[in-house]
């Protein structure tokens, strides 16, 4: 946790100083999505899917799980490995789809900060933004992810990191 914490700092203190985003937040979210800094392919630290207009030097396909209230349709991801029915109405889906690749981190830590700063559908959460713990409950109700426990999972580590 020091040494993530000691490398990526920066990036995130320069984000909050350009949106005002809490960097410690900012911090957890990068450590959630990436393992500690195990799982950074390309440099992506932070999930941000591609899209079709994505230049394709700038996106990767990568296996990742999806946590969906419905059974995958077709032609949602590039390809569907797996699915598994969890209950309540719930399916764990093992996916591939296309992400964004970045040339450094600071790259990844801009285009996160511009992405939660310019969305429309975080406006409610960017209310919060100094304030991590809500930021993360925020987050997670605007659709950040689809892990139902991912605001309470960003809270730990932002606890951890405080």
């Amino acid at each position: 946790m020091n040494i993530f914490k000691e490398k990526y700092l920066p990036y995130a203190m320069e984000s909050e100083r350009k949106t005002g985003l809490s960097a410690i937040f900012i911090l957890a979210q990068a450590a959630l999505e990436t393992g500690w800094g195990k799982h950074a392919p390309g440099n992506m630290f932070f999930g941000i899917k591609a899209t079709k207009d994505t230049p394709l030097a700038q996106r990767q396909l990568l296996r990742t799980y999806e946590i969906l209230s419905a059974l995958p349709e077709a032609g949602q991801f590039p390809e569907v490995i797996s699915v598994k029915k969890m209950g309540k109405g719930r399916y764990l889906c093992v996916v591939r789809d296309w992400f964004r690749k970045y040339d450094s981190p600071e790259g990844s830590f801009t285009d996160h900060a511009r992405l939660l700063s310019q969305l429309p559908r975080y406006q409610k959460a960017m209310q919060y933004k100094s304030d991590p713990y809500r930021l993360a409950e925020e987050i997670a109700a605007a659709g950040y992810a689809t892990d139902p426990q991912y605001a309470d999972k960003l809270k730990r580590i932002i606890q951890q990191l405080s």
